[in-house]
């Protein structure tokens, strides 16, 4: 592809087959692999050419699939299980990247805007098979219960859980209420530069 010149948006497909066999569990991985190819490639047929919506669609229907095992009964009506998915939260440094919720070098979690969709299913899909430009992949590192108390309290960030889910412990003392319990929130649209 040639260089753009300055001011001139960058088209946004890359070769990327799309056939009938996309949203099995696996493709993801291929789809991310495809999306990341070098440019330098050749260029493909016409009919070979996807574009990043088209991608970005495959992709959540791969999470779908990916997504299979059934949550536990209950699990976002259980403020246990909340409060476990912020432990969770905490200690793999999410924080890092999505900065309480309101986004850094991360998307923000607080807001309806889910690139790979907002549903529990989908949400420990993202967390499982990670996503490209920087979430990582946790598979391997969190037990299926842990996956879906994690996938409770980031829908929680967003106002998508009931508002009487109250966490198991008594954190309204120490600190800032917990997310489900605070007004919404707008994200910030550019995060200040972090002190090193």
């Amino acid at each position: 592809m040639p260089p753009q010149p300055p001011g001139q948006p960058v088209p946004r497909t890359t070769s990327l087959h799309v056939g009938p066999a996309v949203g099995a569990p696996g493709d993801a991985a291929a789809l991310v692999a495809a999306a990341s190819a070098s440019s330098a490639e050749a260029a493909p047929a016409p009919a070979m050419q996807a574009s990043m919506a088209q991608i970005d669609r495959a992709a959540a229907a791969a999470s779908d699939a990916v997504a299979a095992i059934a949550p536990p009964p209950g699990f976002e009506e259980n403020a246990y299980a909340v409060s476990q998915g912020k432990r969770w939260y905490r200690w793999f440094n999410c924080n890092g990247c999505h900065a309480n919720g309101g986004g850094d070098s991360g998307p923000p979690l607080i807001d309806d805007q889910w690139r790979y969709g907002g549903s529990a299913a989908q949400i420990v899909a993202t967390l499982r098979q990670g996503r490209p430009n920087g979430m990582p992949s946790f598979e391997g590192r969190l037990s299926d219960q842990q996956f879906w108390q994690l996938a409770a309290y980031v829908r929680s960030m967003s106002g998508q859980l009931r508002t009487d889910v109250a966490p198991g412990r008594n954190e309204g003392l120490s600190g800032p209420l917990p997310e489900q319990r605070r007004d919404d929130e707008t994200p910030r649209p550019e995060a200040p530069p972090r002190a090193r």
